[in-house]
């Protein structure tokens, strides 16, 4: 599911922006962008975040805007004046008198050194308490998404159903329908003299039970009934969703195969359009 949260974290010389924002996904896939003060902390933080969010491709940045007054600048004074020294003899040699050594020895690596705080706990705690607010608020924000999700996945099992009673009727009709159809075509090929009742009324009363979809109807009434249960369950159940689906849509194709009527055909695709609906939405749930 989609989501997004931020919080933001005033230290004593700097101030932290905790950024998490997520996409859907199958799985649970964490990109993780951060100061290197803080790479010790990075597995904790990713067993942290799976436990809360589950699934999904998950970005969350930690960035740290640090004043100027807690970076402190060491001169390394006897390697300065060495090269410094260094510096103006080459420039007596070639008589350039103009060159600014001192800038250029201060721009030598290892003469001047930006010494930055290690991370300590009591520093990470509140970090991390800013983590948790960051990661409180893009739940909620899912919380609110699947509020709308749910709401939408309802009236669609609901269509699904109205559907299905729909295609009752249907049954009569289409019973008598084939019948008819059938006599008429064996009436034109055989004699009705020549014709055994008993017989045709077994052959016919067998191929009927073959188009009849009253299993169908109760399965598919039982899975529908199944997958509100699990939508209003507490915890994840995504795939679980994703399960009872394909059995929806096995029922409904049986129906589509067994209908025999444009009428009922109409019916099957609808519902069948309901459901993709459904299976896309899918996506956005844990």
């Amino acid at each position: 599911m989609t989501g997004y949260g931020k919080s933001v974290v005033a230290l004593e010389n700097k101030k932290i922006t905790v950024e998490i924002k997520s996409v859907n996904g199958k799985q649970f896939d964490l990109k993780l962008r951060m100061s290197s003060i803080y790479n010790e902390k990075e597995m904790m933080l990713r067993n942290y975040l799976q436990g809360k969010l589950e699934r999904g491709t998950v970005e969350m940045n930690i960035s740290a805007d640090i004043s100027t007054d807690s970076v402190s600048n060491a001169v390394n004074i006897p390697l300065a004046k060495q090269y410094y020294n260094e510096f103006k003899t080459l420039a007596l040699e070639v008589k350039d008198e103009n060159c600014d050594l001192l800038s250029l020895v201060l721009r030598i690596p290892d003469v001047m050194k930006s010494e930055r705080p290690q991370l300590d706990e009591a520093e990470w705690e509140q970090i991390f308490a800013g983590v948790e607010s960051a990661t409180a608020m893009m739940n909620q924000f899912r919380d609110e998404e699947g509020a709308r999700l749910y709401a939408d996945l309802t009236d669609r099992i609901n269509s699904i159903e109205k559907y299905a009673e729909y295609l009752e009727s249907f049954e009569v009709k289409r019973i008598e329908t084939i019948k008819n159809r059938i006599k008429n075509n064996i009436n034109e090929f055989i004699p009705q003299a020549e014709i055994d009742n008993n017989r045709f009324e077994q052959e016919l009363i067998y191929y009927i039970e073959k188009l009849d979809i009253t299993e169908e109807k109760v399965r598919l009434k039982s899975h529908l009934g199944y997958i509100r249960d699990v939508l209003s369950a507490e915890q994840s159940q995504g795939k679980k969703l994703a399960f009872i689906t394909q059995e929806i849509g096995r029922e409904i194709n049986t129906i589509g195969s067994k209908a025999n009527d444009a009428e009922m055909q109409k019916t099957v695709v609808a519902m069948k359009d309901e459901l993709e609906k459904i299976k896309e939405q899918l996506n956005n749930i844990l």
